[in-house]
């Protein structure tokens, strides 16, 4: 099965995704606490189970979400850190890193591309998974703005800078030398974009597991529930479950990079 197709939308099982793009360490980068746990806690959930070290890094702590009038910022800041602690241990996740940017306002500046590389070159993974740079018109939801803020300091951060041994010296003067990622998962696609989707069945229940530790964000855990459940089967297409993504090659054989 070839996953490169930019024609169409392949089913693969997990042991395919992690034999056919050849996974051995995985970093997910989200905006807030629950990101990935919506967009690929399945996914991971079985790279987890079948050996491969994923690491998640939030650029936020989530602390403008949730639904209490009356809480402070910063004690939602906490209260979701220690969410998303949790809904990482559900899935396998080996380490949850937090940056410092602003719930709400995220914006892909260099000195933010700057910290997405040094976390990158710290970790060498080989794919990055992430949310899509591209607005989703088919469901605006997808397309928070600090989803696509990310998406794009991400994908930036992806090529050229963490390759280019020009880019943050100071970096390469601290041990960390520049390297070459091979892959981009790139979840909340715009429809059209999508052109993988995970078999995920049998981790359904994990992904679900997850998202009920961010108490803090569900007026309606129900509700919810239902909707991520029609959202799975919708993707799979015949009877199971699927994540959807839009699979991008960084770096192959054929790769030719410049600066």
């Amino acid at each position: 099965m070839s996953l490169t197709s930019p024609s169409s939308s392949p089913l693969c099982s997990p042991e395919e995704l992690i034999a056919e793009l050849g996974l051995h360490t995985v970093l997910a980068v989200a905006a807030h606490p629950d990101d990935v746990d919506f967009g690929s806690a399945a996914t991971i959930a079985a790279l987890t189970q079948a050996g491969v070290e994923v690491t998640l890094c939030l650029l936020t702590t989530g602390d403008a979400g949730g639904f209490d009038p009356d809480r402070d910022p910063a004690e939602t800041g906490r209260i979701r850190r220690a969410e998303q602690q949790a809904a990482a241990s559900v899935v396998g996740i080996s380490e949850v890193v937090f940056l410092d940017e602003r719930d709400g306002f995220v914006q892909p500046t260099h000195q933010l591309v700057g910290q997405l590389v040094k976390v990158m070159r710290q970790r060498r993974p080989d794919m990055v998974l992430s949310f899509h740079p591209e607005r989703a018109w088919d469901r605006l939801q997808k397309a928070h703005p600090d989803h696509l803020a990310t998406g794009e300091a991400v994908v930036r951060a992806v090529y050229p800078y963490v390759e280019n041994p020009f880019a943050y010296p100071e970096l390469a003067a601290d041990g960390l030398p520049a390297f070459k990622i091979q892959h981009l998962l790139l979840m909340g696609s715009p429809a059209e974009r999508v052109n993988l989707r995970v078999d995920v069945t049998g981790y359904e229940d994990r992904k679900f597991a997850a998202l009920d530790r961010h108490f803090s964000q569900h007026r309606d855990a129900q509700r919810m529930r239902e909707f991520v459940r029609e959202q799975l089967q919708s993707a799979h297409g015949a009877g199971g479950f699927a994540e959807e993504f839009h699979h991008v090659v960084v770096n192959d054989p054929r790769t030719i990079s410049g600066f």
